[in-house]
């Protein structure tokens, strides 16, 4: 970073975690805590209006979710860098936080140095995983590259497709209701339709297969 302070933006929407988040970084001489936001909205606005170098955010917020934040904050300003910071590990806020953009994926259980050396890591440009979770994205790797995943998106109708790529971007249910215009139950419905003619059985396995695809 050339000896400029790396500038970082907390969002979380507790408050205890934001104050412990500051006064951890607070000691920190290459670091400033330049701004904090409690939801997926004032995360957005916050960053366009401070463009912090990394904005650390929790996957889970009030309006919606981290990832779609990051994926918003990424679009806009593909300099900015986002670490997800979360109390869970499931295979589904991983993979959708990666293909949302993010450089790392952090528990909240991380000690304090380590989590100064991923803002570090991801301030220059580089990806930073909780160890908890590096196993996990290798898996999504080899499924990826191996070729284990049937090729059965021709099987796929027109809607079913639409379903898969959100899915892939990691929205949830509700989101994908509202972006096609349908019940959440016809999404559940088209998303077994899926698992089924995919040979699949998680979400995190249809991101991973639709990532294989559009990449392939």
């Amino acid at each position: 970073m050339n000896g400029k302070r790396i500038a970082v933006l907390l969002v979380d929407d507790h408050e205890v975690v934001r104050v412990g988040l500051r006064s951890l970084l607070a000691r920190e001489r290459g670091i400033a805590v330049v701004g904090e936001a409690a939801s997926a909205a004032e995360a957005v606005t916050q960053t366009a209006r401070l463009r912090p170098d990394v904005v650390i955010m929790d996957v889970r917020l009030p309006d919606r979710s981290g990832v779609e934040a990051c994926r918003e904050i990424r679009a806009e300003a593909p300099a900015v860098q986002v670490i997800m910071l979360t109390s869970y590990a499931d295979d589904e806020a991983v993979f959708a936080s990666i293909m949302g953009g993010a450089s790392g994926y952090l528990l909240k259980q991380i000690r304090g140095h380590e989590l100064v050396r991923a803002i570090e890591t991801v301030a220059a440009g580089q990806c930073f995983l909780d160890p908890a979770v590096t196993l996990k994205v290798l898996d999504w790797i080899k499924q990826m590259t191996s070729g284990h995943q049937p090729d059965g998106i021709t099987q796929l109708s027109p809607q079913e497709r639409k379903v898969l790529s959100l899915v892939a971007e990691g929205k949830t249910n509700k989101e994908i209701a509202a972006a096609l215009g349908l019940s959440d139950k016809t999404v559940k419905n088209y998303l077994s339709h899926v698992f089924e003619k995919l040979n699949l059985s998680r979400r995190a396995e249809a991101a991973a297969f639709f990532a294989r695809r559009r990449s392939s």
